[in-house]
């Protein structure tokens, strides 16, 4: 007979636990295997289980954070967008605060953010200029503000684009090959 080799990290781990005389008799090797590979099968799973408790490394949990929270799923938006709406929706909770509205939108996009407030004008603005354009997820920044902002404040919202002294100081190869893809959002 041949020897059985114990290739599952589970089933190595059990039969270094067991008295020496185990580890010669080929039952005990094959049975460790083969249960070394159930153990990590459902080692693996569990892992997996537990990432989905993650935001930022949830897939298919993704859809259950946003049953949670009342967010309607939406399975044609990258996991990542989907991400943003969750922490924003997370992060909304209590009153709200030119802070509160900071970290909200901030979940949304990386680049520079400033939001301020006009009380005078009962409005408020938020700008975006770290990047050129429009977020492609402003529709979820605008839904996530209107949530959480009081209703007799109205919200502008600035975007930053190429201004003519940077488009003039712009060979004509640079303008011939610059699209909004060279922008992106990240």
């Amino acid at each position: 007979m041949s020897e059985i080799q114990i290739r599952s990290p589970s089933g190595v781990q059990m039969i270094g636990v067991l008295p020496e005389m185990y580890a010669s008799i080929h039952e005990a090797r094959a049975l460790m295997q083969s249960e070394g590979v159930e153990f990590d099968v459902v080692k693996d799973c569990s892992i997996a289980v537990f990432d989905q408790a993650k935001i930022d490394i949830s897939t298919w949990g993704l859809s259950l954070w946003e049953e949670a929270l009342g967010i309607k799923t939406d399975i044609s938006k990258s996991y990542s967008i989907r991400r943003a709406v969750i922490k924003s929706k997370i992060r909304g909770n209590g009153t709200t605060t030119m802070a509160l509205l900071q970290k909200v939108v901030s979940s949304y996009e990386n680049g520079v953010i400033e939001v301020t407030a006009q009380p005078a004008l009962y409005q408020i603005t938020i700008s975006f200029s770290g990047a050129i354009g429009a977020p492609p997820n402003i529709a979820d920044v605008q839904s996530a503000v209107e949530a959480i902002i009081p209703a007799h404040l109205s919200v502008f919202y600035k975007f930053r684009y190429l201004s003519i002294t940077e488009v003039e100081a712009m060979t004509i190869d640079e303008i011939d090959t610059t699209t909004l893809d060279n922008f992106s959002w990240g």
